[in-house]
């Protein structure tokens, strides 16, 4: 959170001071659309504000309970992200900056936090159809009233709902978000994610409305899902026909569960982003969960992984350039830079950018606004358009698994934890995984959604490798002196059978279910 007064050549900030290249140290910035002159009403009144030169104006979110307004217990926040600059830059955005802004996330092992996201579908529980949006603005007024969150608006429509560091937001098919707060223990997240169901629950019971745990919607059609009044969502919905054939599905039809990790420096994130990368078939394998469309098999294990391989390919896929010697920062960020635009948000409005570079941005030549120049904002909305299987932003966010039931929700942060966050762990991974090839992780990449954990690898299966990094994550687990290990109790019998959750729904479909999907919206329910 960050306020800004300027003051002559001095700014005031009410912020955390990031390290620069994990060294000197930067402050960041943004605001929420709010003018420069509610700024300075509103700096004022703040304890602990310090004072530094600065050679840009650069400003980051101002607590939003400062600045929205109350209705009744709950408090309206303007959207967020994205987000607008109050102040305008004084002097341009460099490529530099852009590399700080990534290393300003590194931080200390004791300050490393776990970040974990989940998506789940609404239905009505009479007739197994979509939530619509209204039934979603009810549900999320109710949460607010409550349960004291704050309301998150876009124009009059409530689209997302925060509370502390947790925000709920929605998916452009109504799918339904929970970004938990950045917390230390796998007891804290998995008391949250049974908290937040336990909210939802509350108030969907009185509304006839259940939720699915599941990476694709097994049932409906693309039409007949409804789409979400948020303007970020109708541009990419123009956009993704013109670069893959499977946007719309990824949009509107699939949900994940991630998880956000810290680093402690360049090279660790090198270290990490590496062992990601090689590792995250396997995990869409252990959490595969999305074997049907339109009420049949589909032929895959994981749909939702299946079409990430045809939704845009400029901004998702394995990213081999990551295994280079001369990676890091610098490197991600020249990759970032070329991957088209979606968006520019000004005014409280998405201006369609598709097709644009961020490079282009840089030296002011976006024909959408002719002449000007981004803000770091800018450069942060841009960095959440793109999806490769591990993302890089001011942490790495694990992106392979897909949506499941609520001790999966679990897992998945305990599976990535365990070896990401114990440094035997993780050095053991990178060994194991040090002489694949480019070739070897993208043909585990194509063919796990297919075949999953009896995906024939070298002389055995990927169930055999994925034996021993279970155990290595278990054995991460334990080290950390947590008592976390029992989270991957999950995985730990699929891992022993070689039997994906997919496989089983399959068994269910083919067996108990009489070849019905309906059964599986009860199967799955939270």
């Amino acid at each position: 959170m960050a306020l800004l007064l300027q003051m002559g050549s001095s700014y005031c900030i009410r912020t955390e001071i990031f390290r620069h290249k994990c060294g000197q140290n930067v402050g960041l910035s943004r605001a929420n659309n709010i003018e420069a002159a509610k700024l300075k009403e509103n700096c004022i009144g703040f304890s602990s504000v310090s004072c530094f030169s600065s050679r840009k104006t650069q400003i980051l979110h101002v607590d939003d309970a400062v600045l929205g307004h109350k209705r009744g217990h709950s408090v309206i926040v303007a959207a967020s992200p994205p987000t607008e600059d109050a102040v305008i830059v004084t002097e341009p955005l460099t490529k530099e900056d852009l590399v700080g802004y990534l290393a300003s996330g590194c931080k200390p092992k004791e300050n490393w936090r776990i970040g974990t996201e989940h998506e789940k579908f609404g239905f009505e529980l009479k007739t197994l159809r979509p939530m619509k949006y209204e039934q979603i603005a009810e549900l999320l007024n109710g949460i607010s009233e409550r349960f004291d969150w704050e309301k998150v608006m876009e124009g009059d429509k409530i689209i997302g709902l925060k509370q502390g560091k947790q925000s709920i937001s929605l998916e452009p098919g109504g799918q339904f978000e929970l970004s938990g707060a950045p917390l230390e223990t796998l007891h804290q997240t998995c008391a949250e994610v049974n908290s937040h169901l336990y909210q939802v629950k509350a108030v969907t019971e009185e509304m006839g409305i259940g939720f699915l745990g599941i990476g694709f919607q097994p049932k409906w059609r693309i039409k007949d899902i409804p789409i979400m009044p948020k303007g970020r969502y109708e541009i990419m919905r123009n956009y993704m026909p013109k670069v893959g054939t499977l946007g719309l599905d990824m949009m509107f039809r699939t949900c994940t569960v991630q998880v956000n990790l810290d680093f402690s420096s360049e090279a660790d994130m090198i270290r990490k982003f590496r062992a990601g990368l090689a590792l995250q078939p396997i995990a869409t394998a252990l959490f595969a969960n999305s074997p049907f469309t339109e009420g049949k098999p589909n032929g895959f294990l994981s749909m939702r992984s299946q079409i990430w391989t045809d939704t845009d390919n400029n901004r998702t896929g394995m990213l081999p350039f990551v295994f280079d010697d001369s990676f890091g920062f610098e490197q991600y960020v020249d990759y970032a830079l070329d991957v088209p635009m979606y968006f520019v948000y000004r005014k409280k409005k998405y201006i369609d950018c598709t097709g644009m570079t961020f490079r282009d941005f840089l030296a002011g030549k976006l024909s959408c606004i002719p002449g000007e120049l981004p803000t770091l904002n800018d450069w942060e909305n841009h960095l959440t358009t793109i999806f490769p299987e591990v993302r890089l932003k001011r942490y790495l966010e694990m992106r392979g698994a897909d949506g499941g039931p609520w001790r999966r929700l679990c897992a998945l942060p305990a599976f990535w934890v365990g070896i990401l966050y114990d440094e035997v762990a993780l050095q053991n991974v990178l060994d194991i995984t040090a002489d694949w090839t480019p070739e070897e992780r993208q043909m585990l990449r194509n063919k796990v959604p297919i075949t999953g954990l009896k995906t024939p690898f070298r002389d055995g299966l990927l169930k055999h490798v994925a034996q021993d990094v279970v155990k290595l994550a278990k054995d991460g687990l334990e080290r950390r002196g947590f008592k976390e290990s029992g989270f991957l109790n999950e995985v730990a019998e699929v891992v022993r059978t070689g039997v994906t959750p997919a496989e089983r729904l399959l068994e269910l479909y083919n067996g108990k279910w009489g070849q019905q999907i309906d059964p599986v919206f009860e199967e799955l329910l939270y």
